[in-house]
């Protein structure tokens, strides 16, 4: 394997297996703990093998194209027998006919793909040589096509009188409706159509590999580390993202929130295609509509040459989508066919429909999935819907006047589905309690409560029993109702609106939302009920609560058995809630594993893997011969990590932190002198994980009333978790800065203690590398609220579905899987390379139960001391 510096044992292990498992073509758990290089030994293992694979596909084309140029006889030596006949009767010579025609198409398929592959090489070669000429002749263009819109534009601003009647516009939305039909087809034809030579059918032949993560942030790391790979020249990579993360027209990014944002961009996108038939139409017709400048063929054409030249992160195609006058969320998705390395999102990738929109085609390629411990709480989460009693209220008040406003205009068959889906409405705010002509907000609730109900229940006590939700949804997604009811609020909805231009509507909107906010925050100032997401919930109501509530119907086409429906009452009408639960994330991950050719899901702690095993892959009916786990141990040598499970403090109190003891006050007591003697011989940074912000809370409190806070703040400077995600970098400047300096000085203050909540921020995604966590302590153990109806009703699916492992109950597995997966997402945070060292202390006895231990990633586990007394676990730590 070609790699940037020599690799480690264990990476080379690493490599082997995972060429292994994409040659075979099977599903591989690959664990690799972080600071062992996963990213590196992912990239080198899969390109190696891709281009071992292209060099195989090339010899055997090179061989049918040699055979076909053989001629006629080439061909028929390999034919049926003369004299016998096939199998349905036919005589031999028509079965020699028909076998000498596919191999001949086959052939004739090879040579166009030949041709089309030499035209995309050679257009590259030419990028890759003179890019100033390029650039210089776009910029011009650019400056051309713009000078000539603002032409356009001053142009219909004077023909279009200001005093345009309402009825022209009445006509107009009409018109939009009735196209409506056929919306989506157009949408595919654009790019066909406005390419001359079909690179359409390069899709199918390139082989790729999809990469996903989790985050942007770690998609551009690993974008990096393909730079700086041996591959990082001659690897065509292209990164997709969301328009929040890729658009480049200010006025579109304004917006803000991604609903919208996906809304106005695909607003503009239809204006483009209906300018050119209202062109032939005379004035009449005419309004001035915005078009996206950024969605130009040709650029985005030439972005997509100049991403498969060289490899590129988000940001610089970003920059060069501004620099280019192209847009880079199109200009991306063309590069996919190319490209041999995918890199996204996975949402992207695990929502089928979102993959179908992006043009991600799985059959026979490979899929990474990496940072991949908790894939199965992300399927769940989107898969599952929510939506408020103040949304449907919304949604209903806004159908109903947008139905009777184009009454007179509206076909019959949108009518009777527009009925539906008001009918709908009406059932699911009744299922609440409240009725829909009634202020939500107004509406007390009788029996306030959680009930989980059966999707069939739901849909039987709902009445709604007798509706196709099939059909509803297809009528969602062909008419584009949500987006015409977004352009018709948008017009009407304010008071002023009619007459204003959109530019200042907008504006209108987001003052109104403004105050909305303000005046939402002093009422609810009393109740603990607001969310701290309000600010944003409430862009998106008032953005289009119809798409919400299709993604809720579209949840409840699902099998009644995969989910449930939880209808939840609290307060108003308005604050309760219908929310569906995924409960069987293994039928949406079934097509994946079906149609690829190999799956790798991956990460640094993948302990424990019996859920992936069970709940994901033999669910989705993967065959378990076909499932490969890789572990591998750590690069650091053993005496560098000191895992300690202490069972009883310095005042030998035993350490039990259940929901019934954590609270009292020795237990908190007992902790703080654990960490006040821990704070007086380590070094630099310690973390202490939390199970949750509210007991964090409580000790920080009650630390405060017995003064062991300021012994604790002499000998480290104390930091909290903020609950905010934009304060975060903030604090970890701090404390790294904080550290760095005593670390200089000297004397009293020997660093920082930074108090976090295991999943948190803290817990996922940042590196405590060095001097910033020479210590990591897990105050008890973070199960999850088993009082939760979401978590209650999974328990109750896993007992009924999945067999029992080792006499324990699936329910009972999975509580200590998710309490182990978190706790081994903390701990795994100090050590991040080879010469790294720490000190990871679990303060609780029920670690050492068998069936805990043994859920511990193993690089940890086999180096794991169990401390009865505090006594020996300190002398152990100071030395």
């Amino acid at each position: 394997f070609p790699f940037p510096y020599t690799p480690y044992r264990i990476q080379v292990q690493f490599m082997e297996a995972l060429y292994g498992v994409l040659e075979a073509g099977r599903v591989g758990i690959f664990e690799s703990p972080t600071g062992t290089g996963k990213s590196l030994s992912l990239i080198c293992g899969a390109l190696s093998w891709l281009r071992d694979w292209e060099e195989k596909r090339r010899q055997e084309e090179a061989r049918l194209l040699a055979l076909g140029a053989g001629g006629q006889d080439g061909l028929t030596s390999q034919q049926a027998r003369p004299g016998s006949a096939d199998t349905a009767g036919q005589p031999d010579w028509v079965t020699a006919f028909v076998q000498k025609k596919e191999e001949l198409d086959v052939v004739d398929r090879l040579k166009e793909e030949q041709i089309r592959r030499k035209k995309r090489e050679d257009r590259l070669e030419k990028i890759r040589h003179n890019v100033h000429l390029k650039y210089a002749a776009k910029r011009k263009r650019c400056k051309e096509d713009e000078a000539k819109r603002l032409l356009q534009l001053s142009k219909e601003a004077l023909s279009q009188g200001a005093g345009e009647g309402a009825l022209d516009q009445l006509d107009h939305n009409e018109e939009e409706l009735i196209l409506a039909e056929y919306e989506s087809d157009d949408e595919k034809k654009v790019v066909s159509r406005l390419e001359e030579d079909d690179d359409d059918l390069e899709e199918e032949h390139v082989t790729k590999i999809y990469y996903c993560s989790r985050t942007h942030s770690q998609l551009s790391q690993f974008v990096r580390e393909v730079q700086k790979s041996p591959f990082g020249k001659d690897t065509r990579l292209v990164t997709l993202g969301s328009r929040q993360n890729l658009c480049v027209n200010e006025d579109v990014q304004r917006l803000g929130a991604l609903q919208l944002i996906n809304d106005r961009c695909m607003e503009m996108q239809k204006n483009k295609h209906e300018k050119k038939n209202e062109e032939n139409e005379g004035k009449k017709r005419r309004m001035s509509r915005t078009v996206c400048p950024f969605y130009s063929y040709e650029q985005m054409q030439f972005l997509c040459d100049e991403v498969l030249v060289e490899v590129k992160d988000i940001e610089q195609l970003v920059t060069l989508g501004r620099e280019t006058k192209a847009c880079p969320y199109y200009g991306s998705r063309l590069a996919i066919p190319a490209a041999q390395l995918v890199v996204l999102p996975y949402q992207m990738l695990l929502h089928e429909a979102t993959r179908n929109a992006a043009g991600i085609k799985l059959k026979d390629q490979v899929v990474i999935i990496d940072e991949a411990h908790n894939l199965i709480d992300t399927i769940t989460c989107i898969h599952s819907a929510e939506v408020s009693g103040s949304q449907l209220c919304c949604a209903h008040s806004q159908l109903s006047q947008y139905m009777d406003r184009y009454r007179k205009h509206l076909k019959a068959k949108n009518l009777m589905y527009i009925k539906q889906i008001l009918y709908l409405l009406e059932q699911f705010v009744a299922m609440l309690g409240g009725n829909v002509n009634q202020n939500p907000g107004c509406q007390a609730v009788s029996q306030p409560g959680t009930v989980l109900k059966s999707i069939n229940d739901f849909l039987f006590q709902s009445q709604t029993d007798n509706i196709n939700l099939f059909k509803v949804q297809r009528y969602c997604e062909k008419s584009l109702i949500s987006r015409k009811l977004f352009g018709f609020v948008e017009r009407y909805g304010g008071p002023a609106s009619a007459v204003k231009t959109n530019k200042e509507n907008q504006k209108l909107a987001g003052l109104q939302n403004f105050l909305l906010t303000l005046q939402q925050g002093s009422d609810k100032e009393g109740t603990p009920q607001s969310p701290p997401m309000e600010a944003e919930h409430d862009q998106l109501r008032t953005a289009s609560p119809l798409m919400q509530i299709e993604g809720f119907l579209s949840a409840l086409t699902n099998a009644n058995q995969d989910g449930r429906v939880i209808v939840n009452r609290q307060g108003t009408v308005g604050q309760s809630s219908l929310k569906f639960l995924l409960l069987n994330p293994a039928v949406h991950f079934a097509k994946i594993v079906e149609e690829c050719r190999a799956v790798i899901i991956a990460g640094g702690t993948m302990q424990p893997v019996a859920d992936f095993r069970e709940e994901l892959l033999c669910s989705a009916g993967v065959d378990p011969a076909r499932i490969v786990e890789f572990s591998c141990g750590h690069v650091i040598p053993p005496e560098n990590i000191l895992p300690i499970i202490l069972c009883s403090g310095p005042s030998n109190q035993q350490l039990e932190f259940t929901y019934q003891t954590r609270d009292l006050p020795q237990m908190m007591d007992e902790t703080g002198r654990i960490l006040c003697n821990l704070c007086n011989v380590i070094p630099g940074g310690v973390v202490c994980f939390f199970p949750s912000y509210e007991y964090e809370k409580q000790v920080y409190g009650h630390w405060e009333k017995t003064g062991l806070l300021s012994r604790l703040a002499a000998r480290k400077k104390i930091f909290q978790e903020p609950k905010k995600a934009n304060q975060v970098e903030q604090m970890l400047v701090e404390y790294a800065k904080c550290i760095k300096h005593c670390s200089q000085t000297g004397g009293q203050m020997t660093g920082a203690l930074l108090l976090s909540v295991v999943g948190g921020k803290m817990s996922e995604g940042i590196n405590f590398s060095d001097d910033l966590g020479r210590c990591v302590i897990m105050v008890g153990m973070p199960y999850p609220n088993i009082r939760s109806p979401e978590l209650q009703e999974k328990m109750t699916w896993l007992d009924k579905t999945m067999p029992r492992a080792a006499g324990q109950a699936p329910s009972r597995v999975l509580i200590e899987n998710l309490c182990m997966k978190a706790v081994n997402q903390s701990i795994g945070r100090a050590i991040r390379h080879q010469k790294d060292f720490a000190s990871i202390l679990l303060l609780d006895h029920r670690y050492t139960r068998p069936a805990i231990f043994n859920k511990l990633p193993q690089w940890i586990r086999e180096r794991t001391q169990v401390k009865p007394a505090f006594g020996s676990a300190f002398a152990e730590l100071r030395k």
